[in-house]
């Protein structure tokens, strides 16, 4: 089969989002590693294709897409894992995208880099962090209770790779500074991460990234065979 798309990827970053749907979706790809100890995302090769040198990048035959959220729209609206424009429940799992993309996903960049938001007073990032860390599980309460049927269920491709992914780094990140985060205060999510880590794309992904047997439901720290996680 002929490799339409390229992703650059380093270990446990966002790009294991885009890594789990390609594998979900069968779609042929080759990976291309970032070396972000040696800030290879802030490269000028790289930055011409993410301005913002961020990881993922998602190089196709239309041209390199960057923004997690973004590429799945693109990969789902061509490969499938969303509804179709016309179909009705098109705008429900949309919202929830966004959802992920717009206000858990940043939450999380908060807890991760607190120095990125407020200014080197450590008080004041330890108040962020924990602030982010209390509004992500309040962001799981809203999913746990107002997401069915769309985590887990007929648009996994789409919706349930990204939220497992969040999930993990919560667990995991940053570290030292982990608390006691446990899912399955969340049943209907923590079923969902069952599924999720017993699928033939977390295999691939636990193989490729060094993610160890239980990714999602008992996180451990990566050992990639090759690259860094951070």
């Amino acid at each position: 089969m002929t490799v339409r798309y390229r992703l650059h990827y380093a270990p446990d970053n966002a790009s294991l989002v885009i890594r789990l749907v390609l594998e979900d979706l069968r779609v042929p790809y080759e990976t291309v590693l970032v070396d972000r100890q040696a800030r290879a995302q802030k490269s000028s090769g790289y930055l011409a294709l993410n301005p913002n040198g961020l990881v993922p990048v998602l190089e196709t035959p239309h041209g390199a897409i960057f923004e997690t959220g973004a590429i799945l729209l693109w990969l789902a609206d061509r490969h499938g894992g969303a509804p179709r424009p016309d179909d009705a429940p098109r705008g429900d799992v949309l919202k929830w995208l966004f959802f992920l993309s717009n206000t858990l996903h940043p939450v999380l960049r908060m807890t991760f880099y607190p120095d990125q938001y407020v200014d080197a007073d450590r008080d004041a990032q330890s108040h962020l962090r924990v602030a982010m860390q209390a509004r992500f599980a309040a962001g799981l309460d809203i999913i746990e209770t107002r997401a069915a049927p769309y985590f887990g269920a007929e648009y996994t491709t789409l919706l349930d790779p990204y939220l497992a992914c969040l999930i993990r780094w919560r667990a995991l990140y940053p570290q030292g500074a982990v608390g006691d985060f446990r899912a399955r205060r969340w049943p209907r999510i923590a079923a969902m991460l069952e599924r999720i880590e017993d699928s033939a794309a977390a295999r691939a992904a636990i193989a490729a990234e060094g993610l160890g047997p239980h990714p999602f439901t008992a996180p451990s720290y990566p050992d990639p065979p090759e690259g860094v996680a951070l």
